[in-house]
């Protein structure tokens, strides 16, 4: 069951990496990692994968932080009305889900560490939809994301 669960989960994550990455090309490489672990779990315990998963997460890492920087030096309201807010959400959601990922190889996912992936799998949907639904966000949205939804 609850390697089932953690399957459906990959494949989510990975339908919401490859939609993101129509827009942000950095959801790309997330998309593609975590498409091949909800078909083939054990591919986490792969070099190739491992190494291109550290790799990415450390770029999204400095990312994260420069864009947190940014963001605590010039925002003035609330992160989510900035696009660079969204943008670091997103960063913080591939880290922590590659580090689930990577995680997995050690022991199959269960108790806590299965309820945080499926708490992180719905988490940028729930987003979607309220960025989506929230009338006041979709009037300050830039022009290529009011084309692209």
């Amino acid at each position: 069951m609850a390697g089932r669960l953690w399957r459906l989960c990959n494949l989510l994550m990975a339908a919401f990496f490859g939609l993101a990455a129509a827009v942000q090309v950095v959801y790309l490489v997330p998309a593609a990692l975590t498409l091949l672990v909800s078909i083939k779990p054990s591919v986490t315990d792969n070099g190739v994968w491992r190494s291109l998963c550290d790799l990415h997460s450390a770029g999204c890492v400095v990312g994260t932080v420069a864009l947190a920087c940014s963001l605590f030096a010039y925002s003035q309201g609330n992160i989510l009305h900035e696009e660079e807010g969204r943008e670091l959400f997103g960063l913080v959601i591939i880290t922590v889900w590659m580090g689930l990922c990577r995680s997995s190889t050690k022991s199959p996912l269960g108790g806590v560490r299965l309820i945080a992936a499926i708490v992180v799998t719905l988490f940028p949907f729930a987003l979607w939809l309220y960025i989506y639904v929230n009338k006041e966000m979709r009037a300050s949205w830039p022009t290529h994301c009011k084309t692209v939804i």
